[in-house]
């Protein structure tokens, strides 16, 4: 389990990364004029995110699951995918990449990277991290409580997101 609380806390730090580089580049787009789109979903998708990490830990320790390897590793293997994407993601749209939705008028879509093959590769990764991560340690639970939770509030992202950017960048 100590090797599993390393890791969830190694994804902790990952996100608070990820919220300095977010902060950084919303400053610069608002600087830039950009508007942000469905503030209304993001405190739930903080809260999602939170407890994901709070839940992997608290699962295998209060219902005592184990570390099986034949689940463990290759779900760990799809942890370090999942953050390769990601930040794949996050160096192609550079200063545009956000947790938030902010458009930046005039900018136009990002068709590089990850982006050549899909529309949001930052979801995939994100749908991939919170299948996978709780599965290190067999937390079947966690993982099957927060995929159908996410796959609910990524339908309003993904909507509002594909709104904005429609709405305000051309292609």
């Amino acid at each position: 389990m100590t090797w599993f609380t390393l890791l969830v806390l190694a994804v902790a730090v990952e996100r608070l990364v990820e919220l300095v580089v977010a902060r950084r580049n919303a400053a610069r787009a608002f600087t830039r004029g950009g508007v942000e789109h469905g503030q209304g979903h993001y405190p739930a998708m903080v809260v999602l995110h939170l407890s994901l990490l709070v839940c992997c830990l608290l699962e295998p320790a209060l219902a005592d699951r184990p570390f099986l390897p034949a689940l463990g590793w290759p779900m760990l293997a799809l942890v370090l995918l999942a953050q390769t994407l990601r930040w794949w993601c996050v160096t192609t749209l550079g200063p545009y990449w956000n947790t938030r939705v902010i458009v930046v008028p005039g900018a136009h879509l990002v068709g590089a990277g990850p982006y050549r093959f899909l529309r949001h590769p930052n979801y995939v990764a994100v749908v991939m991290e919170i299948a996978a991560l709780p599965l290190v340690h067999s937390a079947w639970l966690t993982a099957a409580v927060f995929s159908v939770a996410n796959a609910v509030l990524l339908t309003v992202r993904i909507r509002c997101e594909n709104t904005a950017l429609g709405q305000a960048v051309p292609a």
